[in-house]
């Protein structure tokens, strides 16, 4: 009797050891998603941290470089043409003056308004 006794307490045995290793499962399982919980929350303050670092160092933003950095090239293009336009009026004026500069004075007499009668007769009594 004894052999049946020390066969039912080894298959006792195999019962507890099973329930052992699912135990041991369990709360491996529940390690492991603890552990990635705690990992997302690390993340999440590193990730916060270095947000709150950027805001002191006042840095920017690519997309907000890149579009400062368009409008600086755009205005240079265009003072860039701005000033390549003076140029081209001013040599046009110094050759229009260098060629006539009887006619010059003549055009700048034409372009004034007339003068005002009313006023003619007061410089006249004057």
């Amino acid at each position: 009797m004894s052999e049946s006794s020390g066969s039912g307490s080894s298959g006792g045995t195999g019962r507890k050891r099973g329930g052992l290793f699912d135990d041991l499962a369990g709360v491996a399982g529940g390690a492991f998603s603890a552990l990635a919980g705690v990992r997302n929350e690390a993340e999440a303050m590193a990730r916060s941290q270095a947000d709150q670092m950027i805001q002191r160092l006042d840095l920017v933003k690519r997309e907000d470089l890149d579009a400062a950095m368009e409008v600086a090239r755009r205005a240079s293009d265009a003072v860039a043409a701005l000033e390549a336009r003076v140029v081209a009026l001013e040599a046009h004026i110094a050759g229009s003056s260098q060629s006539a500069p009887e006619a010059g004075s003549a055009a700048a007499a034409e372009t004034l308004p007339p003068a005002d009668p009313a006023q003619e007769g007061t410089d006249d009594g004057a």
